[in-house]
């Protein structure tokens, strides 16, 4: 035994001659020490995985102090996960890579050692495979040193302690070694606050590439903590790709926003986005060489192989729209998902005040948002818009290089893709059982002709490609086939955009979440409901109320205890059907297409939302704004509204009429008006229809008026169902209208003045137009056929918007809010009342007016019940 002072850190037991000396003559790392046992009196053995160091101390109590202490030293670093220091690995351990590493002649030693340069240290070795097992001679705080050239192969290494000679078998390895060293004392000497800062999340500990522990690189644009070599790589992708920093020396551009946004994303959440669907067999490690680092990091970042993909990637403008949408929020991890799926940083927001999303972060107050807008407007379109490698369907021609292309079938329930045909391995598999949604994709959403997705319950999702839209349809219809189940398989018979499996709650019964299965074909969505034989079919553009609201928190779900967060509220046809996903990708997807189907597609009467009556929306909001606050108004229809307004009036509408309530004092009734005949004006194909409206016109040349009407009822039965129902709700809202004239100045002619030209679209050069117009509001009752009990009606509702407008004093009156026959106890004329329901009056509050108007003394143990029942009494609650 010979005496050595020894001390132990949490990286290193290290022995020196005496304790006054600064290096030691050996260290061993903790992480390598495998067992700490006592082996007689007063010794003691620290067992590593490739070699026994046998200790003995000065007594007996001394021995199990040190027991003690370096078992728990040890039991401590395994605690802490695979975090470890540079070149303190054994043989089991992946080795982190040094700087600079290979052997040097040192004066004081009769061999040559071997030296490596690993971040702000310098480690001595006795040979290759003490460095290959981490034992080492000593180390040098490069934080103290100074290199100094000697001679033409040598140079010195100088400490406050000690002068190290090193000699070099070359110049040009002597100018490396120097270099390297150099580079090691500016790490040491760095600024490593900032470092510190960002290591305080676990994640950031290690590089989000290969694993490495300390990485004191990021790139500050895809907001990732790499290491050193790494940091190399992403260099050679370029400035547009990553914008590399060290966290270290680059001092000036870590600003308190940069470092809060790599502690609020950092390697966690980014690599929750690009290293999604990584293969382990492609994943890299500590010691992956340069060039699998290359080909991993293009793979990752450049072509985005691994990413998860946004439900909305493909479609460029719903994917700007939502950046728009993102950037007001906090949700940073929506907005990178966005920029790196496509998005334009730089898109334009539709606001003047707002151009562009950097714009609406900062008016939001989002600090972070606009920190990673900045360092990302020339990254946006860095990433592909086209996946790679994801699996491409056999056909004719190449596909796009960003695909690759394989061999699949449809075998056993078991869709596989292989290299080629003559393989008998397969790349993967999908079990069909596991397939939770399939779309077809528009043509050329992801670059070449027709594409289709499948998203399976592990939230995965896989992009098949082919160069012709039939083959797409006859996989997907193969595919949907296998997974549908048969109660469902009525789905099938439609050329479905999405088909998949949701959960839902409708009907009575609201406390229990049951499994459907839905069929999305253009604006119709077909459900096979749980306990429905056959499947129903709802009309998206109908519905009365669509939004997304949040799932409670306690409720479970059929499969899975951690639902999306959010579920989808449809109202249709006098219920309301609640739709949830059981996973949140596919469900996101089902989200945005099912807005987009609901919501109004073109400049046609057909292709907008409408009501039950098949009227737009957009012309029921504004007509019901108007009968309830504008039909006394001088002047209506024939004073012009402001042009701004009614300009931004007519977008809201036309983009989701449904969700627009017109206010009283918020919006004006020459706005709304001028709103409503812009709307006819710049309508497609016209009210009248192109085909027909020239009949419409010639029908006014007729003198006998019985004559005349009978070809106008003949023509209103060729107009198509909507454009027969916006007539006629256009012409009773006129009609109404001109029973007011004697208040609002506009007669029947007056009214056939204005909107002749509007209806036909022709700018006030055919005076027939007018005509055609007076005709329909003058013969209102005999060419609509309205009976008497619908005049009285419509009658009764004005009176009763009169009488309450006389009696209003102020306030604001939602269009919402409407016009209600409310009966006590019986369907009878004299048990009727009007009341105006305003959309936050409860079923209580009606009960008690209705009571309160006919005198009725509410008893003790009364029980009232209020009833809403549908205009076709189909349906009630």
């Amino acid at each position: 035994y010979q005496k050595r002072w020894v001390k132990l850190d949490a990286d290193y037991l290290r022995y020196f001659d005496s304790e006054k000396d600064a290096y030691s003559k050996r260290f061993i790392p903790v992480s390598s020490i495998t067992r700490v046992a006592s082996v007689g009196d007063q010794k003691f053995e620290v067992v590593t995985n490739n070699r026994n160091f046998v200790f003995r101390a000065e007594s007996d109590a001394d021995r199990n102090e040190w027991i003690r202490t370096l078992q728990q030293v040890a039991e401590e670093r395994k605690s802490k996960a695979p975090e470890r220091t540079p070149m303190s690995l054994t043989a089991t351990d992946a080795m982190d890579p040094a700087d600079k590493s290979g052997f040097l002649e040192l004066r004081g030693f009769k061999h040559k050692l071997f030296v490596a340069v690993a971040g702000d240290k310098v480690f001595l070795y006795k040979n290759s495979e003490d460095y290959r097992l981490g034992i080492g001679i000593t180390y040098i705080e490069m934080n103290v040193g100074n290199v100094k050239e000697v001679d033409r192969r040598g140079f010195d290494l100088t400490t406050p302690y000690r002068i190290f000679s090193f000699w070099a078998d070359s110049d040009q390895e002597k100018e490396e070694w120097v270099e390297a060293m150099q580079h090691s004392i500016a790490e040491a000497l760095s600024n490593s606050e900032v470092a510190e800062r960002i290591w305080v999340l676990e994640p950031n500990r290690f590089c989000a590439d290969c694993g490495s522990p300390k990485p004191d690189w990021a790139s500050i644009n895809l907001c990732v903590v790499i290491c050193k070599r790494c940091a190399g790589e992403h260099r050679g992708l370029g400035p547009g790709i990553t914008k590399v920093r060290s966290l270290k020396m680059d001092r000036k551009v870590w600003t308190e926003e940069l470092i809060e946004l790599f502690q609020q994303i950092g390697n966690a959440v980014a690599n929750q986005f690009w290293a999604a669907n990584v293969p382990p067999s492609e994943a890299i490690g500590p010691t992956s060489s340069s060039q699998d680092r290359r080909r991993f990091l293009i793979a990752k970042y450049r072509e985005g192989k691994y990413r998860r993909y946004h439900p909305l990637f493909g479609n460029q403008e719903e994917l700007d729209r939502a950046l728009c949408a993102a950037v007001t929020t906090s949700d940073l991890a929506e907005t990178q998902a966005l920029v790196f799926c496509g998005a334009a940083v730089t898109c334009a927001t539709g606001d003047p005040q707002c151009p562009t999303p950097l714009a609406l972060a900062e008016k939001s107050g989002q600090r972070l948002q606009m920190e990673f807008l900045l360092h990302n407007r020339t990254s946006g379109k860095g990433c592909p818009h086209h996946p790679h490698r994801r699996a491409g369907l056999p056909s004719t021609s190449l596909c796009r290089a960003e695909f690759s292309r394989r061999w699949c079938t449809l075998q056993d329930g078991v869709l596989s893709y292989y290299e080629n045909d003559r393989n008998a391995v397969p790349n993967g598999e999908i079990k069909v059982e596991e397939i939770v949604c399939l779309v077809n994709n528009p043509p050329h959403a992801h670059g070449i002709e027709s594409t289709f997705e499948v998203y399976i319950e592990s939230e995965r999702l896989y992009l098949f490609g082919l160069d012709s839209p039939e083959p797409v349809r006859e996989w997907l219809k193969s595919i949907a086939k296998s997974f549908v189940p048969p109660r469902a398989e009525e789905l099938l018979g439609h050329d479905f955009e999405r088909i998949g499996r949701l959960l839902y709650k409708g009907g009575l019964n609201l406390e229990r979440t049951k499994e459907g299965w839905f069929a999305l074909a253009g604006s119709t969505l077909y459900v096979c409901f749980e306990d429905s034989e056959r499947q129903e079919a709802l009309q998206l553009r109908k519905l009365q109320e669509l939004c997304t609201c949040p799932v409670p928190s306690a409720e479970p779900t059929v499969r899975d205890p951690r639902p999306c967060p959010r579920r989808l509220r449809a109202a249709v046809a006098g219920r309301t059907l609640y739709i949830q996903g059981e996973r949140r990708l596919d469900f996101l997807g089902w989200v945005h297409a099912i807005q987009k189907a609901a919501s109004s597609s073109g400049d046609t009467l057909s292709e907008q939302q409408l009501t039950e009556a098949d009227v737009p929306m957009l012309v029921d909001r504004c007509i019901d704004y108007i009968t309830q606050c504008g039909l006394t108004s001088e002047g209506i229809y024939r004073k012009s509204g402001q042009n701004s307004k009614t300009t931004s009036l007519l977008e809201m509408l036309r983009r989701d009429a449904r969700s627009v309530r017109l206010k009283e004092g918020e919006h004006q009734v020459d706005d709304v008006a001028n709103t409503l005949k812009r709307f006819f004006r710049d309508l497609g194909d016209g009210l009248f229809t192109r085909r027909w409206s020239q009949d419409w016109l010639q029908a006014t040349a007729l003198e006998d008026e019985e004559a005349k009407i009978r070809e106008y009822r003949r023509l209103l039965d060729t107009l198509p169902t909507v454009n027969r129902a916006t007539l006629k709700a256009l012409i009773n809202h006129l009609f109404r209208v001109q029973r007011f004239s004697g208040d609002n100045q506009m007669n029947t002619h007056n009214l056939a003045i204005v909107f002749g030209p509007t209806l036909f679209q022709t700018d006030g050069k055919d005076y027939k137009a007018g005509r055609v117009v007076e005709d329909l509001i003058s013969h209102y009752v005999k060419i609509f056929n309205v009976n008497d009990q619908e005049m009285k009606k419509q009658q009764d509702e004005i009176t009763a918007i009169m009488k309450m407008r006389e009696a209003a004093s102020s306030g604001t009156q939602q269009a919402g809010d409407f016009i209600c026959t409310v009966y006590l106890e019986e369907k009878k004329t004299e048990t009727e009342q009007h009341v105006k329901i305003p959309a936050t009056m409860t079923a209580e509050e009606l009960t008690f007016e209705i009571l309160d108007r006919r005198k009725i003394v509410m008893k003790e143990k009364d029980y009232w019940s209020c009833f809403e029942v549908n205009e076709r009494e189909e349906a009630g609650r």
